[in-house]
């Protein structure tokens, strides 16, 4: 389908972009990669009066080292996050989901700030930054503030971005020397997860001495699976003791039954990927 008119706006930087959306409100959308956007446009599922595309603005590309955190801008493409040599080395659960994230043509027009700006919880990247602590960088009117990755994500589809901000940049704490595997459960290559799993594991002569474990598409929101990570802390690293932790992988989580799975079927696989994905991030 054709998607209803609108105006098209292109601001260069986020000031102007602030403007325009404080001008026309609820009547504007903005649009990152167009990746999520674009699809519900020309499905008529939604129709703004006007775009306001961030693709001109320069500030928001862009990886850098700050301090404890590698600095992700939030209109960085998705490929450029995946080959960046800082992400891999001190925040390489990033890098892992990204491999993972669609295809090729979509992580280099998708954006990794829309993406987690999307909140959908079937998408890839919301688990590993929730496991890793992000921290999200937003604009508005009256300023910036930043908000915890605990915070940032509110409901299905729904954020702590308030109408009229902007997503700026992501802060990944550093977790360099971790273990990290994203694993991923689909019916097709390319398709959404019907349950997927961010671990991060820090592990010291053969124990796990911290973990921190994300779950995709087991509710509204990506969860971390704190049972999991406290029954984890100072096991051995090996079979027996990771099944026994990942078997808490679904406490407190509720999954979605749908045509690829229900809710019980969700919960054993969390259970399974949780397994799998710890002792492969501790190299076990």
């Amino acid at each position: 389908m054709i998607p209803a008119a609108f105006d098209y706006l292109a601001p260069t930087s986020v000031e102007e972009a602030l403007a325009a959306l404080a001008e026309h409100g609820d009547d504007a959308k903005v649009l990152g990669g167009g990746q999520s956007l674009l699809p519900v446009l020309r499905m008529r599922l939604n129709a703004p009066e006007v775009v306001v595309d961030l693709g001109r603005i320069e500030s928001l590309r862009g990886i850098r080292e700050d301090g404890y955190a590698i600095v992700i801008g939030a209109m960085t493409p998705h490929a450029t996050v995946g080959a960046d040599p800082l992400v891999a080395q001190h925040a390489a659960l990033i890098s892992k989901a990204v491999e993972h994230l669609a295809d090729a043509q979509v992580r280099h027009r998708g954006t990794f700030g829309g993406a987690l700006a999307h909140a959908d919880p079937a998408g890839d990247l919301g688990a590993p930054a929730l496991a890793l602590g992000a921290e999200f960088v937003i604009a508005g009117s009256g300023g910036t503030r930043t908000v915890a990755a605990d915070d940032f994500f509110v409901d299905l589809f729904e954020t702590a971005i308030a109408e009229g901000e902007i997503l700026t940049e992501v802060r990944i704490p550093k977790h360099t020397g971790w273990g990290a595997h994203y694993e991923k459960f689909v019916r097709v290559a390319h398709q959404w997860p019907i349950v997927a799993v961010a671990a991060a594991v820090r592990v010291e002569g053969g124990t796990i001495a911290e973990a921190r474990v994300g779950l995709t598409n087991m509710g509204s929101t990506p969860l971390r699976a704190r049972a999991v990570e406290e029954a984890l802390a100072g096991q051995p690293a090996t079979d027996e003791a990771v099944r026994a932790a990942a078997a808490r992988a679904a406490d407190g989580a509720n999954p979605p039954s749908d045509l690829n799975g229900d809710a019980d079927y969700r919960r054993h696989l969390a259970t399974v990927l949780t397994r799998r994905a710890v002792l492969a991030a501790a190299g076990a």
